[in-house]
C-alpha cells in the first residue's frame, strides 16, 4: 500500500491536490465557485513566471503547447470577441461589458486554461485521479448525514455565503444545502457540493469515468460506488444514461484499429437492418420514458431551447445577444438558453459562438479518438470530451467548469501526450502515468 501512495512532487500538483482534496471544505463555507477561477489564475502565472525563469532555471520550462490547445484557446478568445462584438450592437453599457468579460475568464476561459495547465506544466494524470478518490471517499463519510437530515426534516438551505459579494451567475453558487425537494414530486434529492441536482449528477459521471482508470483495485471500486450513488441520489436523467451508454461507446471506440471489433460491428450492423423495426420501437419508447421521467422539467427545457432559437434567428443570428435574460413564468423565469450549452451559445454568441465552441470539440473527438488507440491517457481524454459532448445538450458548460476543471486538466494532459506521439516519441510517465492492464474501459 506504501509503495502505491501518490502525493504531490511539486508546487502545481500540491495545488490541484489541495483544491480536490479540500473541495467539501470549501463548499462549506461558499468557496468552491470562487476555487477554479483562483487556481486556473495561479496556474497560468506559473507558466508564465517559468517561461520568464527559464534561462536560470531550464529544467522547469513548460513543455511547449500543443496544437489542440492552441485551438481551445482559439475557440475560446473567438467567443470573447462575440461578446464584446455583441455587447456593441445591443448597446449594452460599460459597466455590462466588463461584468460580462469577468463572466466570460470564469466561464469560458477555464475551458481553455486548465487543458493548457495540464498539457504544459509537469502534472501526472494519476495525481488527479488519485485525489478524486480522496474526494470520493470524503463523500461517501458525508453522505449519511445529508440522507438523515432530510429524513429528521432538517431546514434544506443552511445559509448563503457572504462570498456571494464576489459575484457569480446566481446565489445558488454561494448556497450550502443538505438536500433539496423537487417541487414538481416531493421527492428528496441531493446536490452535494453543486448548485443543482443535475450538476451534482454531472461530478459523479466524471468520478465514475476516473475511477475506471485508477490503478488501485479497492480505490477504483470506491470511486465507482460513490459515482454511481450521487447519479442515483440526484435523480438526474442523464447522469444515469451517461453510466449506461457511455461504458460500450468509449471501449469501442477505444478499439476501432482493431479488425476483429470492425468485422464484429459489420455483422452487429447487418443484423441490426433486419430487426430494425423493433428496434426503432424499442428506443422510441426509451425516449418517451426519458421524457416523461420528469415531464415538467422536459417541457420548460424544450420551451427555453425553443424560445432561444427562434430569438436568435429573428433578432441576431450572427453575434447573438450578448447577454442572458429571465424568461416568463411559462419557463418558470429560467434564463434563456439556460439547460443547453448550443441554444444558450445561440442566444447569447451567435453562430460565431456555436463555432467557437464546435471547432475545438471536432478537434479534441479527432485527436482523442487517434491517441485511444494507442494509450490508455488518450482513452480518458476520449471520455472526457464524450461526457462535455452529452451534457453540452442538457447543460451549460461554461457555468459547471468551475466544478469539471480536474477532468478539462486531464484533457490538457492527454493533448500532450498527443503531441509526444505525433513527434514518435516514447510515451513517458508524464504523459502516460496510466498502467494500460488496469483501465476497465
Amino acid at each position: 500500500m506504501v509503495a502505491d501512495r501518490i502525493t504531490p512532487e511539486n508546487s502545481e500538483e500540491r495545488l490541484i491536490f489541495g483544491a480536490i482534496v479540500w473541495c467539501w471544505a470549501f463548499y462549506a463555507i461558499g468557496a468552491l465557485y470562487v476555487v477554479g477561477p483562483v487556481l486556473a489564475m495561479l496556474l497560468l502565472f506559473k507558466i508564465v513566471w517559468r517561461h520568464y525563469t527559464a534561462p536560470a532555471r531550464p529544467h522547469l520550462k513548460p513543455d511547449p503547447v500543443p496544437a489542440g490547445v492552441w485551438v481551445w484557446i482559439g475557440g475560446m478568445l473567438a467567443m470573447l470577441v462575440a461578446l464584446l462584438v455583441a455587447h456593441v450592437l445591443n448597446g449594452l453599457d460599460a459597466p455590462q461589458t466588463i461584468k460580462s468579460s469577468i463572466g466570460w475568464l470564469k466561464g469560458w476561459g477555464l475551458l481553455a486554461l486548465f487543458p493548457l495547465a495540464g498539457a504544459c506544466l509537469r502534472i501526472r494524470p494519476a495525481l488527479v485521479l488519485r485525489a478524486m478518490y480522496w474526494f470520493a471517499l470524503q463523500t461517501a463519510i458525508i453522505t449519511p448525514f445529508l440522507v438523515l437530515a432530510a429524513l429528521a426534516h432538517l431546514p434544506s438551505k443552511l445559509f448563503i455565503s457572504p462570498l456571494q459579494v464576489i459575484g457569480g451567475p446566481g446565489p445558488e453558487f454561494f448556497a450550502i444545502y443538505l438536500y433539496i425537494v423537487d417541487p414538481s414530486n416531493g421527492a428528496l434529492r441531493w446536490q452535494f457540493v453543486c448548485p443543482w441536482a443535475p450538476a451534482a449528477g454531472m461530478m459523479g459521471d466524471m468520478i465514475c469515468l476516473f475511477a475506471c482508470f485508477e490503478t488501485n483495485r479497492r480505490y477504483r471500486r470506491l470511486g465507482l460506488f460513490v459515482g454511481v450513488m450521487m447519479a442515483l441520489m440526484t435523480k438526474s436523467r442523464m447522469a444515469m444514461l451517461f453510466l449506461i451508454i457511455a461504458p460500450p461507446v468509449l471501449w469501442t471506440l477505444s478499439r476501432l484499429s482493431r479488425p476483429r471489433l470492425l468485422m464484429t460491428g459489420a455483422a452487429i450492423s447487418t443484423l441490426s437492418g433486419i430487426i430494425a423495426s423493433p428496434i426503432i420501437t424499442a428506443i422510441q419508447d426509451g425516449v418517451a420514458a426519458f421524457k416523461g421521467a420528469r415531464a415538467d422539467s422536459t417541457r420548460v427545457r424544450a420551451a427555453l431551447g425553443r424560445i432561444a432559437v427562434d430569438r436568435w434567428w429573428d433578432e441576431a443570428p450572427i453575434w447573438g445577444h450578448g447577454i442572458v435574460v429571465r424568461g416568463s413564468h411559462h419557463v418558470e423565469y429560467m434564463p434563456i438558453g439556460s439547460h443547453h450549452t448550443w441554444f444558450g451559445l445561440l442566444y447569447v454568441k451567435g453562430a460565431v459562438g456555436a463555432l467557437a465552441l464546435a471547432m475545438p470539440i471536432l478537434w479534441t473527438v479527432v485527436e482523442m479518438l487517434l491517441l485511444a488507440q494507442v494509450s490508455p491517457l488518450g482513452r480518458l481524454g476520449l471520455g472526457v470530451v464524450l461526457m462535455m459532448i452529452f451534457y453540452s445538450f442538457g447543460e451549460n458548460l461554461e457555468i459547471l467548469a468551475y466544478l469539471a476543471w480536474p477532468a478539462l486538466l486531464l484533457l490538457g494532459c492527454a493533448f500532450g501526450a498527443a503531441r509526444t506521439a505525433r513527434q514518435g516519441m516514447e510515451l513517458d510517465e508524464k504523459t502516460l502515468a496510466i498502467p494500460a492492464g488496469v483501465v476497465t474501459v
